[in-house]
C-alpha cells in the first residue's frame, strides 16, 4: 500500500489527530527529560572505577611473568616469617618506594626481601669465585677484602637503586611540571573541578610525561574515593618531594578551605614556577665560565703553547746545531 492509500484510509481528520498525538508525546518527553535531576555521581563513580581498573591492570602486567610471580611469593613467605614489616623503618622505606614510583604491598615485600638476601647472594658468589673456582689468583687477605666488599655492595644495592630511580623520576616530574600547571590553569578557567582538572591533565600528559600523569591520575582517584580531599593532596605531596608539587598542593588546599579563585592562584603559581626555572637557567649560565676554566687549561693551553713557543724552540735547536752544540 502506498503512502497516498494510507492517507486516504486514515482520512484528513485522522491524520491530524495522529500528528497531534505524536507532537504531544514528543513535547511531554522533552519536558520530562529536562525536569529530571541529573545524576552525575553515578557516572563519576563509574569513570573513577574504570580509571582505577586501568591503573591496576597496567601494574599487574608488570608482575604477570611466572618467574616474577614466584619470586614475589617467596618474598612474601620470608618477610612474613621474619616479621620484617613490623620494623620501625617501614614508614621510611615506604616513602622512598613511593617517591621512586613503586607502590603497593608487593613493592615493600620485594625490597625487604632483596635487602635481606642480596648480601648473602653476593657473598656466596664472591666465595665461589675467589675460594672455590679461584678464577682470580690473589692472597688470602685480598680474597677476604673482596668478599666483604661484595657483601657490602649487596646490602646497599637496593637502597642505591631506589634512590637513583627516585631521583630520575623527580627530575622528569620537575621538567613536566610547567606544562602540567599550564593545563591545570586552562582547565580551571574552563570551570572544571579539582578532581576533573587533575584527571584531564593526566589524560593529556599520558604520552609525553607519564610520571606526572600517573601521579595526577592517582590523586584524582583518591579525591573521588577518600572522605577527606586534603588527605589525597597530602598523599601527592608525600609521593613527590618537589617544591612545585608542594606549591600546587598548598594552593589547592587553600582554595578548598577558603574558597579563593583556583584559576588565579594557579596562574600566579605557574608564573612563579617559570620565574624560578629561568633563574636556575641563568645560574647555570653564570657558572659556565668557572666550569670551563679547567678544561681550557688542560686541553687548550698546551696546544696554544705549542703554537706560540714551537717555532721559536725549533729555530733555537737549528741555531744550536749550526754552532755545533748539538
Amino acid at each position: 500500500m502506498t503512502l497516498g492509500g494510507i492517507l486516504e484510509s486514515i482520512g484528513g481528520e485522522g491524520f491530524i489527530i495522529w500528528m497531534t498525538a505524536l507532537s504531544v508525546f514528543v513535547s511531554v518527553f522533552v519536558v520530562w527529560s529536562s525536569l529530571i535531576a541529573p545524576r552525575p555521581l553515578r557516572a563519576r563513580i563509574k569513570s573513577l572505577t574504570e580509571r582505577r581498573d586501568v591503573l591496576r591492570e597496567e601494574r599487574l602486567e608488570l608482575r604477570s611473568h611466572p618467574l616474577r610471580a614466584g619470586m614475589i611469593e617467596i618474598a612474601n613467605y620470608v618477610v612474613k616469617k621474619l616479621n620484617l614489616l613490623r620494623t620501625s623503618q617501614t614508614r621510611r622505606i615506604e616513602d622512598k618506594l613511593l617517591q621512586a614510583g613503586f607502590r603497593g604491598h608487593n613493592a615493600m615485600v620485594l625490597f625487604l626481601f632483596l635487602k635481606l638476601s642480596l648480601p648473602a647472594v653476593f657473598g656466596v658468589v664472591a666465595v665461589l669465585i675467589f675460594y672455590v673456582l679461584e678464577i682470580f689468583p690473589a692472597t688470602d687477605l685480598t680474597k677476604l677484602m673482596f668478599s666483604l666488599v661484595a657483601v657490602i655492595v649487596g646490602a646497599y644495592a637496593p637502597d642505591v637503586y631506589v634512590s637513583n630511580t627516585a631521583q630520575k623520576r623527580k627530575q622528569k616530574i620537575q621538567k613536566a611540571l610547567p606544562d602540567g600547571l599550564d593545563l591545570m590553569v586552562i582547565c580551571a578557567e574552563a570551570g572544571l573541578s579539582v578532581d576533573a582538572t587533575l584527571n584531564r591533565v593526566s589524560t593529556e600528559l599520558g604520552s609525553s610525561w607519564p610520571e606526572l600523569a600517573d601521579e595526577f591520575g592517582l590523586t584524582s582517584i583518591e579525591i573521588g574515593f577518600l572522605p577527606d580531599r586534603s588527605q589525597a593532596l597530602a598523599n601527592l605531596s608525600r609521593r613527590v618531594k618537589i617544591d612545585g608539587i608542594r606549591g600546587i598542593v598548598n594552593t589547592l588546599v587553600q582554595t578548598e578551605k577558603y574558597g579563593t579563585p583556583l584559576a588565579q592562584a594557579l596562574r600566579v603559581l605557574s608564573a612563579e614556577l617559570r620565574t624560578n626555572r629561568m633563574m636556575k637557567a641563568e645560574e647555570k649560565a653564570a657558572r659556565l665560565p668557572a666550569v670551563l676554566t679547567v678544561p681550557m687549561i688542560i686541553f687548550i693551553m698546551p696546544a696554544l703553547f705549542v703554537v706560540l713557543i714551537g717555532p721559536g724552540a725549533l729555530r733555537t735547536v737549528d741555531a744550536l746545531r749550526a754552532q755545533g752544540f748539538m
